[in-house]
Formats: C-alpha cells, structure tokens, sequence
C-alpha cells in the first residue's frame, strides 16, 4: 500500500490557506498537495481512498470560505500548466480545469467564439466554475458545455458528455472528487462586436460590486424570484461589520475583508444575515459558498 510519504516533493504539511483564497481567512491544510500532471494527481487520490484520508481540492479559491481551525487531511490544488492547457479546434474550446476562468474567456475571445464573454468578471478556475454552473443574468458557463472528464475519488478517470449532465442555477450534476478537462461549444462572431459586450458587462459588474476588495463573490444563492442582495439590504444589514469582516455598502450580498480578519468573522455575519432575513420574509437563505 503506498503512503503519502511517497509524495514528499509535492506536499507541504500545515500549510496556510488563507493566501490562496480570495478571502484571505481560515486556517491550514494538514497535507497540501499540489500535482504536476493528471497520473500524478490520479496517484495521489488512490493513496488518500486506499489510506481513507479525506481529500478536497482547491481551484482558483474565490468561492471558499476556510474555517479558523483549518482542514484535515489533504487538500489537492492543481495549478500546474499541464492542468490549465486551453486549445481551439474551429467552434470547439478544450481547457484544463487549472486553467483561469478569465483565461478560457479571453482566448475564446480572440478567437472570435462568442459565449463565454458573458462570464466576464468572473473569479476563479475553469473547474470551479464549472462545478458551481457560474454565471449572471447574461447565461452561464453550463450552457456551452460539450463534455467534462473527471477523476473519482478512487483515482477513476472517465468523460461525461452533454447527455450524462446536468447543470441548474449555481448546479452542476458533477459530483466526482476532481475535474481535469472540459470541452465547450461556442458560436463564431466578429471579436469587435464580443468585446464591446463584454466590456459593456465588466462596466456594469465594477458600478455595482466591490471588485477592488477581498471578497468570495455573492454569498447567498438568489431565491426564486428574489434578489438575495435585496433582502439583505432591506433587512437593514449592508454596512454591518463583525471584526474585519463587513457586509459591503456597494453590494449586499457581498462579505469584503480586510487585514486582521477571522474566518469566524464571517460566520457570524452569515448567521446574522440568515437570521434576520427569515425573521422579517420567512425566506432561509442558502449559502453559494462552500465552507471546508
């Protein structure tokens, strides 16, 4: 049986987390491993299943809240180049799930394949996104999906294509441990004409989010009908500040952090916001974020 001491090069015991969220909280990750290619990577995950260590992977952080008190056993961040390789073959884009949302965006661009510019101003990686069907008002990244390659957490790797999945608002039926790859469908179009709309799209995402601050993006999921950002504001809540952490005045929805803060911090500010939102509309808010 092999042992993660057979991985002594790639992971670094007790290492902070907070610097690779967007956040900045939390604590440390017992093992942090970080694979340079996908066999590396499919090893690793069958020593932690054969050795029953718990596993979760990190991607571009944005969408994470990590507790003060850290994560057991391994966390998995696949930041290498031979996880964020994007290729285009005529209307179809393959990108690694490492790969930087903004990157997959910006090539597709300049290619002239419109879809995904409607995902501007979107933090974090391709996996990520992908696993959270990110998007806005303007569609979101599932759409566009043609097949998305996995690994189980038994170190299984097979590819699902668009009739094995399924994606929702802030949905994805993608279930495995880790995502390698995803292939996209787009549609060709002048460049000129998908940069003015996604330049008109950042315009309006900079007026109304406080994008020049340490934040997760939205921390509630909308309700049906509803806006969350709304309801935090009409219960009186944007401007409320717990130790660093603060309900931005630009955007309700939005927790921003500043030098000092706690993960604690921003627990408490969800649990003030949840409360009071189902005391004053009967609505419980849930959480787009992920806790670890």
């Amino acid at each position: 049986m092999s042992s993660l001491d057979d991985f002594r090069e790639i992971t670094q015991r007790d290492k902070p987390l907070a610097p690779y969220t967007w956040l900045k909280v939390g604590g440390a990750a017992e093992y942090f491993i970080e694979p340079r290619h996908p066999d590396e990577l499919a090893h690793v995950i069958r020593c932690c299943h054969e050795n029953q260590i718990p596993m979760r992977v990190l991607g571009g952080g944005s969408n994470v809240l990590v507790r003060d008190d850290g994560v057991s056993g391994v966390v998995l961040r696949m930041a290498g180049e031979e996880f964020s390789k994007i290729a285009v073959d005529e209307t179809t884009v393959r990108s690694g799930a490492g790969a930087l949302l903004s990157n997959l965006i910006s090539q597709s661009v300049s290619e002239g394949l419109a879809g995904l510019e409607s995902l501007a101003g979107i933090p974090g990686t391709v996996g990520g996104a992908l696993r959270g069907n990110a998007g806005g008002r303007s569609g979101d990244i599932g759409q566009f999906v043609k097949s998305v390659t996995v690994l189980t957490a038994k170190g299984e790797q097979f590819t699902r294509s668009e009739d094995e999945l399924a994606f929702a608002y802030r949905f994805s039926s993608i279930n495995e441990l880790a995502i390698l790859e995803a292939t996209f469908e787009l549609q060709p179009d002048d460049p000129d004409e998908i940069t003015r709309r996604m330049r008109k799209l950042w315009i309006m995402k900079k007026a109304t989010q406080p994008l020049t601050f340490q934040s997760a993006g939205c921390m509630f999921k909308n309700p049906r009908g509803m806006s969350a950002g709304t309801l935090i504001d009409q219960v009186g809540l944007k401007g409320t500040r717990i130790g660093e952490a603060e309900i931005s005045d630009r955007h309700a929805n939005f927790v921003v952090t500043t030098e000092g803060a706690k993960s604690d911090d921003v627990l408490r500010l969800i649990d003030r916001t949840r409360a009071k939102v189902a005391e004053q509309f009967g609505v419980d808010l849930k959480l787009e974020i992920e806790i670890w």
